[in-house]
Formats: structure tokens, C-alpha cells, sequence
């Protein structure tokens, strides 16, 4: 009732807000019974890996990739060219 009353618009009837209450009841409830399937689900996973003693085991969804990781160099030739015009900079300064 607190999440539906916070929502609550002006000129909401009671009735109204009793049917949004319910409706985020609801909605917690379909979420648990999910997370709960899902527990269900890697735990019998985790139970068929360790009984048939292999290692490689994926926890999260199958669908997910690791990140490549690229090695960029546009970063560092910026660096170089900065601290080199700084550089450039201090002498020319330096020598007028």
C-alpha cells in the first residue's frame, strides 16, 4: 500500500489504488517465484557438474560472452603529443 499510495495520482479513487496495491503484490510475487526457479535451476546444475566431476560449469546465462579486451594506442599517441608540445613549448619559452 505504501508504494501504491506514493504512486498515487491526484483524483485516484481508493479503489483504484487498492487495485495498483495489489497489482505490485502481484508483481513482487511473479519475481520471486522467479528468482526462486532460477536458484532451483543452477543449484541442479551445480549438483549434476560436482556429480560427474567436471570443472567447466557456467553460472550465468549461456548466451553471455567475455569482454574483448582491445589494446587501443590512440590514447598514448595523444599522450606522447601533448607532453611533446608541452615540452616544445618550455624550450621555446626557455631560449626568448
Amino acid at each position: 500500500m505504501k508504494i501504491a499510495r506514493g504512486t498515487q495520482k491526484p483524483g485516484q479513487t481508493k479503489e483504484q489504488t487498492k487495485l495498483v496495491a495489489q497489482g505490485v503484490q502481484k508483481g513482487i510475487e511473479e519475481y520471486k517465484k522467479r528468482q526462486n526457479a532460477k536458484a532451483r535451476e543452477l543449484d541442479k546444475k551445480l549438483k549434476k557438474a560436482a556429480a560427474s566431476g567436471t570443472s567447466d560449469i557456467r553460472l550465468a546465462d549461456d548466451n553471455v560472452e567475455p569482454a574483448a579486451v582491445k589494446n587501443n594506442i590512440l590514447p598514448w599517441v595523444l599522450l606522447m603529443i601533448s607532453w611533446l608540445g608541452f615540452a616544445a613549448y618550455i624550450f621555446i619559452n626557455k631560449n626568448n
